[in-house]
């Protein structure tokens, strides 16, 4: 494999993964074959790596607040999703009133599809964090509940 292509895919583990193996991972890649199944497999490792790191290898992130967990993109995208799919169902209650319509229409499949299209997400989280962290975690989830609740009220209560 080229050196440079070896270089790069060993740059898509953590850092700390990296500062470990790095040099001789790097040196194994440069001298084995290369190749698309080659590159494919490291890439795969790389991610697998960012999600479960190697046990025993210690990382500079320990997510223990809430703050910190609430930052990570697993957990905001479902509240973004949320939030969204809130302001399209006001936003059409404001424009057309709370009337009950005999087709759906687009602003209701948006809602839904929002709506269903944050389940893996979430569960994506919950079985990431939950092991490392479960008390900020349950907070974190509990506020995502929250705002898949507000997001179906108007719904509910306005008959839509």
């Amino acid at each position: 494999m080229n050196r440079a292509a070896a270089h790069l895919l060993t740059r898509l583990y953590p850092r700390r993964w990296r500062e470990r193996y790095g040099a001789e991972f790097e040196a194994f890649l440069a001298t084995g074959r290369g190749g698309l199944r080659a590159s494919a497999n490291v890439v795969w490792s790389a991610l697998f790596e960012h999600i479960f790191p190697t046990p025993g290898l210690k990382t500079d992130q320990q997510p223990r607040s809430f703050g910190v967990i609430v930052r990570q993109p697993s957990a905001f995208l479902p509240l973004a999703m949320s939030f969204t799919a809130l302001a399209l169902v006001l936003g059409h209650v404001a424009l057309f009133g709370a009337v009950r319509e005999a087709d759906e229409g687009a602003t209701a499949h948006l809602w839904q599809l929002l709506m269903a299209g944050q389940m893996p997400v979430l569960a994506f989280f919950a079985i990431k964090w939950l092991p490392r962290a479960p008390r900020p975690t349950l907070g974190v989830l509990a506020l995502q509940a929250g705002a898949a609740l507000a997001s179906m009220a108007p719904i509910f209560f306005l008959n839509l």
